[in-house]
C-alpha cells in the first residue's frame, strides 16, 4: 500500500511535469469522472498545481476543479511521455492528464472524485486529517501534541493503530507504524495512557525524520512510483533496509531477539515488533501478559545497527 512517502514523490515529480501547464487531453473509465468531464471538459484548463495531503493526492485545474485521488492498495500514478509505451494494460487505467510533453496517467486507483474547494471540505476525509508529517507545518512538537491530544480521548488506544489514524498524524503506513514504534523501544500494544512523554518525543522525532530522508530529491524524470528504496536502518543493502517490518521469525539486528508479527486493529493489518527491544509494559486493568505471538528465542549477543 503507497504510504506518504510515496504520495509525496509522485505528486512532487507530476508538479514538476504539469505545474502550470495548459491540459490538453483527460480520459476516463470511470462514470463518475466521465459525466464532470462532459459537462465541465478538463481539457483546456490549466494544471494549476499537484500536491499531496498524507495518503491524498490532489490535482488542481483552472475554474475550481480538483481531481482527488487516494491509491489505498493498489492505485499508483505514472508519468510517461508523450508517446513514451505504458507499462501497465489499458484495462488498469482509471484516468489520464495529458500535455504536450507529458501523461499522467492513474492505474488501478480506487478513489478518484472531481471536487470544487467548496466541495472538498465539506464531503471529504481531507479536512480531517491531522497534521501532515511531511507537511511544512510539521514538527516534533506539533507531531507529540497530536499524540497526547488523542490519547486524552482515548487512553485505552494501541499505539500502532493510533500511528495509522491520518486523523492523528497524516502520511505514516503499515512499514512506518512498526519501525517507528521500535525506533522509541514501545511496544505496538501498550495503551496511550502507558506512553512516557519522551517516547512520544522519539516517535514524532523519527517519524518525520525517516519519512522525510525517504522523499530526499532525486527521483529524475521517468516512472515516478514506488520502486521498493524505502529504508529506516541507513543501510544500503536492500535485504538490510528495514529493523522490524517484514521480518517475522529473522533475529533483530538489535538484541538477535526472533522478530515477531500479529494482526492488530479493525483492518487486521500486520504489525511487527521484536519482544526484546520493545518490552510488554501494560496499562492498569490490563493483563501482565504479553500479547500472543510466536515463542521468542534470545540468542547470546547483540548486534549494532545505525540509523
Amino acid at each position: 500500500m503507497p504510504e506518504g512517502d510515496t504520495i509525496f514523490r509522485s505528486a512532487r515529480a507530476m508538479q514538476r511535469a504539469l505545474g502550470g501547464k495548459l491540459c490538453t487531453g483527460f480520459e476516463t473509465g470511470l462514470a463518475t469522472l466521465a459525466r464532470v468531464n462532459d459537462d465541465a471538459p478538463v481539457a483546456g484548463r490549466i494544471i494549476e498545481r499537484v500536491e499531496a495531503r498524507g495518503k491524498w493526492l490532489l490535482v488542481h485545474f483552472s475554474g475550481d476543479l480538483i481531481l482527488l485521488t487516494h491509491m489505498l492498495m493498489s492505485g499508483s500514478w505514472h508519468l510517461y511521455r508523450t508517446g513514451e509505451k505504458w507499462w501497465m494494460g489499458r484495462d488498469r487505467m482509471r484516468a489520464v492528464i495529458r500535455t504536450e510533453d507529458w501523461q499522467a496517467v492513474a492505474f488501478n486507483v480506487p478513489v478518484a472524485e472531481f471536487h470544487t474547494a467548496r466541495s472538498i471540505e465539506r464531503y471529504t476525509q481531507v479536512p480531517k486529517l491531522g497534521v501532515d508529517v511531511l507537511g511544512d507545518q510539521y514538527t516534533v512538537e506539533s507531531g507529540v501534541a497530536r499524540l497526547k491530544a488523542y490519547a486524552a480521548e482515548r487512553p485505552e488506544a494501541e499505539i500502532a493503530v493510533v500511528l495509522l489514524n491520518q486523523r492523528v498524524l497524516a502520511g505514516l503506513g503499515n512499514v512506518y507504524k512498526s519501525e517507528v514504534a521500535f525506533a522509541a523501544g514501545v511496544n505496538p500494544f501498550r495503551a496511550m495512557s502507558t506512553l512516557t512523554d519522551r517516547e512520544l518525543e522519539v516517535m514524532a522525532e523519527v517519524a518525520g525524520k525517516w519519512m522525510k530522508v525517504n522523499v530526499l530529491d532525486g527521483a529524475g524524470d521517468g516512472i515516478v512510483t514506488y520502486s521498493g528504496n524505502r529504508r529506516t536502518t541507513g543501510a544500503t543493502n536492500r535485504q538490510d533496509r528495514l529493523w522490524v517490518y517484514g521480518r517475522q521469525g529473522q533475529e533483530c539486528r538489535r538484541c538477535g531477539a526472533l522478530i515477531q508479527m500479529r494482526k492488530q486493529g479493525e483492518q487486521a493489518r500486520s504489525t511487527y515488533w521484536c519482544p526484546g527491544c520493545q518490552p510488554w509494559l501494560p496499562a492498569a486493568g490490563q493483563t501482565a501478559e504479553a500479547p500472543a505471538g510466536r515463542m521468542v528465542k534470545l540468542v547470546g549477543r547483540r548486534r549494532s545497527t545505525s540509523c
